[in-house]
């Protein structure tokens, strides 16, 4: 399946900025079942500084705040062709070993509702898989799908106490609970092309979790699926903050509003 995406980051700040830093996870990597045809990003009131591979062998850019700018406007378009592999990835990459996805962190760390939904799930010695399945199915029974509801920085045990949230909280949760499972996993940042309409609200979030014999394998508790060509990776992590797509600081002014405009459509291939 071919994709084209058009995802633009408009940030308005309440004066004029003095000085300010953003790295962009936005450039979209070559992994098993995804391939970047093509990739460009513009920029107005920011410059590009430089650009590297993270230690998630995720594509991070850096780019400096104009002094003076009262907006920041990223815009990002391409290609993409995927493929189906049933969510499966297969090895690992980057710089951090396997071990390093079994450590909690502060937005992962379990608590008692998160070990209370693990005792409930049906475990399967012989078969990993249905195990996180049955796990992912759990999370999305209990955590209803909400917007505004939860923050960024709300952890794994708050949204699934207040059983409301997005993609990232139950990301989060079964990042916490596989964890907990002495299961390696990682939080996955990216695009996925909605059936119904183009234009789209918001990235989208999903979990990876390392299963023997398979390698990384991902899972898509908010549609209860394991991601299919209609999706995208553009950066993984221990939690959302190791892969967001934008982060920055900045000095001068505060940041008033942000707006995310994003379109993901499947272009016909000619044969």
């Amino acid at each position: 399946m071919r994709l084209a995406i058009r995802h633009t980051t408009r940030y308005r700040f309440a004066g004029p900025v003095a000085h300010g830093l953003q790295r962009l996870r936005l450039t979209p990597k070559t992994t098993q079942g995804q391939s970047i045809r093509d990739w460009t990003m513009a920029y107005v009131g920011a410059r590009e500084e430089l650009t590297y591979d993270d230690q998630n062998h995720n594509h991070v850019t850096l780019v400096s705040v104009l002094e003076g700018t009262e907006e920041v406007v990223v815009t990002c378009r391409g290609t993409v062709d995927t493929e189906d592999h049933a969510g499966v990835l297969g090895s690992h990459a980057g710089h951090l070993p396997l071990w390093s996805f079994l450590g909690h962190t502060d937005l992962t760390r379990p608590g008692p509702r998160v070990r209370q939904l693990l005792s409930g799930i049906e475990r399967r010695r012989d078969d990993a898989v249905a195990t996180l399945h049955n796990l992912s199915a759990a999370i999305r029974e209990k955590v209803i799908y909400a917007t505004g509801e939860t923050r960024v920085d709300t952890t794994a045990e708050e949204a699934i106490t207040a059983g409301l949230g997005v993609c990232q909280d139950h990301a989060h949760i079964f990042i916490a609970a596989a964890r907990s499972l002495e299961i390696p996993a990682r939080y996955v940042s990216g695009y996925l092309m909605m059936n119904d309409r183009i234009e789209q609200e918001a990235t989208h979030a999903w979990a990876e979790a390392w299963v023997d014999e398979l390698g990384w394998v991902g899972f898509d508790i908010s549609n209860g699926i394991s991601p299919d060509p209609r999706y995208v990776r553009l950066a993984t992590g221990r939690d959302y903050r190791d892969a967001a797509p934008v982060t920055g600081i900045s000095y001068g002014a505060a940041t008033e509003t942000l707006t995310v405009d994003l379109a993901v459509e499947q272009q016909v291939v000619e044969q």
